[in-house]
């Protein structure tokens, strides 16, 4: 089965204004099968094939006669020749929509990019399907904390089921695994093949990694520490590495779409706030698997249940952003150095919307106290904020503050 995506149409848009679209995301979210979904008339060759892959690195010029535009490239990292030639069409015909290019490895495609194709290409980012996408709810407009928001949510179907969400949170939002009906058994299956492509066809394209063992200790350490500000010691600590290469190997996994550094709110208004960023492993069924909670029952007894709870909250409303074609949402933390932290804070023009995640379903006052910290923000704003958490309906919290059941955002 197929879900339509919410950033069909603006691909359809950037296309339109564009002679080149790039599109970049973590393996296997479905980049290329929504290219051919949405373009179904024109030509599809992917750079995964050793051949193909030869063809294009040793004869770039004649790759375009046999795949003339317009024409979907896929895993076009894996041939950076092919840049140049692009830049030369576009340039000698400003059609729009001739070419649409996917990278699982962002890092490469993006400096190919900059490189050859500046002013030229439309960039957008994709994850895995969102809750709205899977209930086939129309509403895509990107998260706000506010009674609109909500009300648009409630009349376009939003339903709260508990055991769905925690099931899909365990499960993961790759689109494979919503393809048919599928148990523990295939889930398993399905994230060690992941890995270990992941591990053999992108890693390794990147990174020259001596020491396979030592990699997947890093990346299972990041997985455990999703939710939490970023400690580069510790992870250097558990995985055997010095800070620079730890460093270096996050650089690919956020490049790879696999993880998200959130950056702190920051202005010179107060020096006592935190620098930091905070990491956030973006598929929750990859860090569960990576951490052994096998069942959903195992995962909501656990003791990282309220981090990865935070980390699909977080990712639900990325995926918002990027769907709508925002490519740098103004997305935030909030901490200081009495540690009054807001789990996020969404900037919307002059105004700083909060935003706490929780798992219960009773939330209380005292879990928005830090929200009186954005007082003091000079030239923004407090707008309204919220309590994301797993409460059946949304209700004031107070004048300013909404409880947001975790289904509507």
């Amino acid at each position: 089965m197929y879900y339509h995506r919410h950033i069909e149409p603006v691909v359809e848009r950037i296309a339109k204004r564009k002679p080149v679209l790039v599109l970049t995301g973590a393996r296997q979210v479905g980049k290329s099968t929504m290219l051919k979904e949405v373009y179904r008339d024109i030509n599809y060759v992917t750079l995964n094939r050793p051949l193909v892959r030869e063809s294009a690195k040793e004869n770039p010029s004649l790759f375009f006669e046999t795949y003339k535009p317009p024409v979907v490239v896929d895993e076009i990292q894996k041939a950076a020749e092919l840049f140049d030639y692009i830049k030369d069409i576009v340039d000698e015909d400003k059609t729009k929509g001739q070419f649409y290019l996917t990278g699982s490895q962002s890092l490469k495609l993006m400096k190919n990019v900059s490189d050859s194709l500046a002013g030229r290409a439309g960039i957008i980012k994709l994850l895995g399907l969102s809750m709205r996408e899977l209930a086939q709810i129309g509403y895509r407009e990107p998260f706000l904390p506010t009674r609109g928001h909500m009300d648009e949510m409630a009349g376009a179907g939003a339903e709260f089921d508990y055991t769905r969400i925690v099931s899909c949170i365990h499960k993961g939002f790759f689109p494979e695994l919503h393809e048919t009906e599928s148990d523990l058994h295939d889930w398993a299956d399905y994230y060690s093949s992941y890995f270990q492509t992941y591990i053999e066809k992108d890693i390794k394209d990147v990174l020259n990694i001596q020491d396979e063992s030592a990699f997947i200790k890093f990346v299972k350490a990041t997985a455990s520490l999703t939710g939490e500000m970023l400690n580069l010691s510790t992870i250097a600590e558990i995985c055997g590495k010095d800070v620079k290469t730890v460093r270096a190997w996050l650089s690919v996994l956020e490049s790879s779409g696999l993880i998200f550094l959130l950056e702190p709110y920051y202005n010179n208004f107060n020096k006592r706030l935190v620098k930091t960023p905070k990491l956030y492993f973006l598929d929750t069924g990859l860090a569960c698997w990576l951490l052994g909670w096998n069942t959903p029952e195992q995962l909501t007894n656990g003791a990282m249940w309220g981090h990865i709870f935070e980390s699909f909250v977080f990712a639900e409303i990325l995926k918002s952003y990027y769907n709508d074609g925002i490519v740098k949402p103004p997305l935030y933390y909030y901490r200081d150095k009495d540690k009054n932290e807001i789990d996020l804070l969404i900037e919307s023009g002059d105004t700083l919307h909060p935003i706490e995640i929780k798992t219960t379903s009773d939330p209380t006052k005292s879990m928005v106290s830090a929200f009186r910290c954005l007082g003091g923000v000079p030239s923004k704003k407090a707008g309204a904020g919220a309590v994301v958490c797993m409460a059946k309906e949304y209700l004031p919290l107070s004048d300013s503050v909404w409880i947001c059941p975790v289904s509507m955002i």
